[in-house]
């Protein structure tokens, strides 16, 4: 199985302190070592660094934990192969371009004898179950929709479309396009929102405490959502099986809405 790392942002936001913890957990502190990836949206753009080694040893890991890149969507995944070999094409996160955007995916866990009827542009380049679920569920949303549609509808879409693919085994996932995060639980996944008024946190996996009241302003938000805890000492809430969440400017829908 892997893991899973998403920050959905109010304002462009560092994610070193959590990437750092998140890293320990590819062959340090967890035997999650068979590739790593992460992906940055920059407006429309984005930056994506995938690697077949483990995130604890990767000088390009390494790199990154060390020139803090700046997003309001975050995606990072560590591998621990089950399905595909440890190749540098079968490492999260994936990406496709839809409706002019560029769409991000990384999943966790096993979708057994899965090989979904796959045409047009969305094929899978490596070997695994969750590229074929990124692929199927690229070309799904493509036939649902003519153009982008709101944040909303996709929603509510992936409501219909990701039951079929949990029908062949779990399937905890992180899917963005830039503005929004759907974040689905099939048997574990956790989040927290941090805001104002910011406090000191500690990760679980490496020996650094931040208080983020020294690095943010009143306006700044993060939603942070990872498949196990990264912290000691914040309030995390575990999703439900079969929950899907989305985050918009660092808060669930839900939340969102009703600040507005």
């Amino acid at each position: 199985m892997c893991q899973l790392l998403g920050l959905n942002c109010a304002t462009p936001t560092d994610a070193s302190f959590s990437f750092t913890g998140f890293c320990q957990r590819g062959g340090a502190t967890d035997h999650h070592a068979d590739g790593w990836g992460i992906a940055f949206f920059e407006g429309r753009g984005l930056r994506l660094f995938i690697d077949h080694d483990s995130a604890a040893n990767s000088r390009m890991a390494e790199f990154l934990r060390s020139y803090p890149l700046k997003s309001k969507n975050i995606l990072a995944h560590v591998r621990k192969a089950t399905i595909g070999e440890v190749m540098l094409e079968n490492a999260h996160p994936f990406t496709r371009e839809l409706w002019g955007r560029h769409w991000v995916f990384a999943h966790n866990g096993d979708l057994k004898d899965y090989f979904p009827k796959l045409h047009g542009a969305f094929q899978p380049v490596g070997t695994t179950d969750s590229e074929r679920a990124f692929c199927w569920l690229m070309q799904e949303l493509a036939k649902s929709h003519a153009s982008l549609p709101s944040v909303g509808e996709l929603t509510h879409t992936l409501r219909e479309l990701i039951p079929q693919i949990t029908a062949f085994g779990s399937a905890n996932l992180l899917l963005s396009h830039g503005e929004a995060m759907w974040a689905h639980c099939s048997t574990k996944l956790h989040y927290l929102v941090r805001q104002h008024p910011f406090a000191q946190a500690t990760l679980m996996d490496h020996d650094w405490t931040v208080n983020f009241a020294d690095l943010n302003q009143p306006g700044d938000r993060a939603a942070v959502i990872v498949t196990t805890p990264l912290t000691r000492n914040e309030q995390w809430t575990a999703f439900e099986p079969g929950e899907l969440k989305v985050f918009v400017d660092g808060l669930p829908v839900e939340l969102v809405r009703a600040v507005l």
